[in-house]
């Protein structure tokens, strides 16, 4: 099923807009408005050169903690830029190759993250999908049913009672997927903010 005929589905059977985005439907298992972005660049976001071997080079300890606590997202943006700073200040002797390697391990964490996001907003789209594929068949179903000349009341009404129950698994499911949707564009501009805030503090 496309995103255009969930789409379809939510505004006929739901009475309410849809929670998908009607300017792509290439990829029906991509529900948000916001546009799909699987992997993050390093070289967009960390404005100076990195060395040429990607692998993650060695942290210090100090190091290894300032990259667990900026990649906690309950760490404000203004904490981020203070707990560089004081990182900073007592960590002087750090090159700018080392700040490149504190910043490529932050990005590979919020990178993955993100990934692991996506994919599951992935999974989450088909599972809708598949429920609107029911609440359609159920419609129909009722439909045809009211139309013979001596339609199954009983039926009719165990319909009915199904349809109302997905209905309202699909609003709230499509209520709770407006929020999800945001994550990875808070982690991406998260990711550059941090990438903004070492190349500020860093040796020059």
């Amino acid at each position: 099923m496309t995103k255009m005929r969930m789409t379809l589905i939510a505004a006929l059977f739901l009475g309410q807009p849809a929670f998908v985005s009607a300017e792509d439907y290439s990829d029906p298992t991509w529900p948000c408005v916001q546009r799909k972005v699987e992997q993050l660049s390093l070289g967009l976001m960390w404005p100076h050169q990195s060395p040429e071997n990607e692998a993650a080079q060695d942290l210090t300890p100090a190091a290894s903690t300032l990259v667990d606590t900026l990649v906690l997202r309950r760490v404000s943006l203004d904490e981020v830029d203070d707990i560089t700073a004081n990182f900073a200040a007592t960590n002087a002797q750090l090159t700018q190759d080392d700040y490149t390697a504190i910043f490529q391990a932050i990005f590979n964490r919020i990178n993955r993250d993100r990934t692991d996001i996506i994919a599951g907003i992935g999974r989450y789209s088909l599972s809708q999908i598949d429920l609107a594929t029911r609440i359609e068949t159920a419609r129909i179903d009722m439909d045809s049913e009211m139309a013979k000349q001596d339609p199954d009341f009983d039926k009719v009404d165990a319909l009915e009672e199904q349809l109302d129950w997905d209905q309202r698994i699909y609003r709230d499911r499509a209520q709770s997927l407006l929020y999800v949707c945001e994550t990875p564009v808070i982690l991406e501009k998260r990711a550059y903010a941090i990438a903004q805030t070492l190349s500020h503090h860093m040796p020059g």
